[in-house]
């Protein structure tokens, strides 16, 4: 699967990131305060650069049952910038890999996908964390739950087939054809979730994070009401959207932190 849609979005973290670290020359010291609500000062920043892993989950036409899941790895990289005590904005981008088996035996599909994701988020810490501001009252806090919604895109480049089990050294299924040629294909998402951040060091923390993702596709699994040539229906009757979760342990680095 091309990942040519993805490369934009690397290359903006890492310029990104380059021009950070030449403004964090200059120490904290020298850096602009700005005021809350209750007119305390804090600094904005640092950076944080994020790496993830965990498990993806498919929900769609043919099933959002976990016991016919074929699961997945969910692998993340990006970047947390702190704008308010209690907000974030992030970039991400993802790998992700689903797969299911129908829960339907007459109709007996399956399907494996390869998916690359790229989104801009907002993060939302609810709890008062004094770590937060340039002239603390108290430590910081050890760890800070979170809300998160953003949005994006998914290239998305699934394969459909007949029966119950996972594609592997002893199973070769015979693949339905697509039911369109473009294959990878775009949809955009929307991800909205929920996580818990444990401070480790001031530099280092890590993360737990459950997100939900709503597309704008339902051939996320290359199974629709859409009627490929030649063939009399489409492989679903259900026009419903297909979407996915992630389930990911992050950890989160601000080498410029002090």
């Amino acid at each position: 699967m091309t990942i040519r849609p993805l490369l934009p979005a690397a290359l903006l973290l890492l310029l990104v990131a380059s021009a950070t670290a030449s403004q964090a020359q200059t120490g904290p010291e020298r850096r602009r305060r700005h005021y809350d609500g209750q007119a305390r000062p804090y600094y904005r920043g640092p950076f944080r650069f994020t790496l993830g892993g965990g498990v993806g989950y498919y929900n769609g036409d043919l099933t959002s049952s976990l016991g016919d899941q074929f699961l997945g790895p969910s692998l993340s990289a990006g970047l947390l910038y702190q704008l308010h005590p209690h907000w974030q904005v992030g970039g991400e981008v993802s790998y992700l890999k689903l797969g299911a088996k129908d829960y339907l035996p007459e109709r007996g599909l399956a399907f494996e996908g390869k998916n690359g994701l790229g989104i801009a988020f907002v993060r939302w810490e609810p709890f008062h964390d004094e770590g937060a501001y340039a002239t603390p009252h108290a430590s910081a806090a050890i760890i800070k739950p979170y809300l998160k919604v953003g949005g994006g895109f998914a290239l998305y480049s699934p394969k459909s087939f007949r029966g119950t089990t996972r594609p592997s050294g002893n199973f070769s299924p015979a693949y339905l054809a697509p039911e369109r040629n473009d294959y990878p294909a775009l949809a955009l998402v929307l991800p909205v979730g929920v996580g818990f951040t444990v401070r480790l060091t001031s530099q280092f923390s890590a993360s737990l994070e459950g997100s939900y993702s709503l597309t704008t596709t339902d051939q996320l699994d290359d199974i629709s009401t859409f009627k490929p040539t030649g063939a009399d229906q489409g492989r679903s009757a259900s026009a419903l959207k297909d979407n996915y979760g992630q389930l990911e342990l992050k950890l989160e680095y601000a080498p410029w932190a002090r």
